[in-house]
């Protein structure tokens, strides 16, 4: 997307309170000199961090008007070029290792080669993506640099999930958290940004469940659409079958997934020596996931009556027969499987056997229930 160059502030959508918070705080001179953006795959934290990033090193005389995305280090700064900003991830340093150097080495001497005074402007701005998916050995290398920070550094950190980064680095971090944001909003600036139809966009924000990030994937993405409705549709006809046929499902489920979604799902992490397939496969297995947690969650909707607000509603025929024969506290208890799954998927568990084990607790629908 383009930026436009007169249109001052920040430009990610919603999130007001997590952009006053750090707007206030930059314009009194007191934001922490470390930020920690945390919220779900698909919220958006890239739109955001870009914000924050425009903010740091925009170079507006007052406070106020930063960002001013006029001034070449704001285009700068949310095109990640700026000489001042630096970004790292796991995946980044374990990409760039030396033959023989551990992945926490990287991380050691990236913390230290990114020390170094700013070139452009009076800070240096450190991002780390995807702190959460760090092991403890790199997140307490990382813990040593914030807990001695210089006057010039000023760390972004972002997580999907806030609770795997360690409490002493939540302890220092300003937290600021991306979420969804609500419909109306979400649906207007699909029509507004992205130009479609109201009633296609109303059917995007729907099935993205509020989550901007997710919503414009979708929209720049229609393959990504389609591949969802196929996955829900087959998992709900597994509702009806019996233990061969979903066992054989898991197979063609992973191959057709695909191995990063609208919903932001980065590639879950590797230990060393292992193979890059193999954190392929985990991608693609979190993607079923999050279509299976949204399915299982329409479900709930139209167990309660509702249907009509169910996302998948927009893509499948059957949604309200299926919540009919279904009982809501088993849909609740296959959820919170799914969570776990999900958050063993991220700590490199076999993607294959994470399915097959869903698949084993997938509800079946009551025996009084007519297909």
């Amino acid at each position: 997307m383009s930026v436009p160059e007169l249109q001052a502030g920040f430009l990610s959508l919603g999130q007001a309170s997590a952009r006053r918070a750090v707007v206030e705080a930059a314009s009194r001179g007191r934001l922490d000199r470390t930020l920690l953006v945390h919220g779900p795959p698909g919220a958006g934290k890239g739109a955001f961090v870009d914000d924050l990033l425009a903010l740091l090193l925009c170079h507006a005389a007052a406070p106020a008007e930063r960002p001013c995305n006029a001034c070449r280090a704001c285009r700068d700064a949310r095109a990640r070029t700026h000489p001042d900003l630096v970004v790292g991830s796991p995946e980044r340093w374990r990409e760039s290792r030396a033959q023989g150097e551990s992945i926490v080495g990287v991380a050691r001497r990236w913390l230290l080669e990114t020390a170094g005074a700013p070139i452009a402007g009076p800070r240096r701005v450190l991002v780390v993506e995807g702190v959460d998916r760090a092991n403890e050995q790199i997140q307490n290398v990382l813990l040593k640099a914030l807990e001695e920070p210089t006057p010039r550094q000023v760390f972004v950190l972002t997580a999907a999930d806030p609770a795997r980064v360690l409490p002493t680095i939540r302890s220092r971090s300003q937290p600021l958290r991306v979420g969804s944001v609500a419909h109306d909003e979400l649906v207007a600036w699909l029509v507004d940004r992205e130009r479609l139809p109201a009633d296609q966009a109303d059917a995007l924000a729907r099935i993205a469940q509020g989550l901007p990030g997710r919503a414009i994937g979708y929209a720049r993405q229609p393959a990504l659409v389609e591949w969802r409705r196929r996955t829900q549709a087959e998992l709900m006809s597994l509702l009806w079958r019996g233990p061969a046929d979903r066992f054989s499902s898991v197979r063609d489920l992973l191959d057709q997934a695909p191995a990063q979604s609208s919903a932001e799902i980065e590639a879950a992490p590797t230990e060393e020596g292992s193979r890059v397939s193999s954190a392929v496969q985990r991608a693609a297995a979190l993607s079923v996931i999050e279509a299976w947690e949204g399915l299982a969650r329409d479900l709930l909707v139209a167990v309660a009556g509702r249907p009509s607000q169910a996302g998948a509603s927009q893509l499948l025929t059957g949604l309200d027969e299926a919540a009919r024969a279904l009982r809501p506290a088993e849909l609740v208890g296959f959820l919170k499987l799914l969570e776990r799954i999900r958050d063993g998927l991220v700590q490199n568990a076999a993607p294959r056997l994470a399915l097959e084990v869903a698949m084993l607790s997938w509800p079946r629908p009551r025996r009084d229930a007519a297909r």
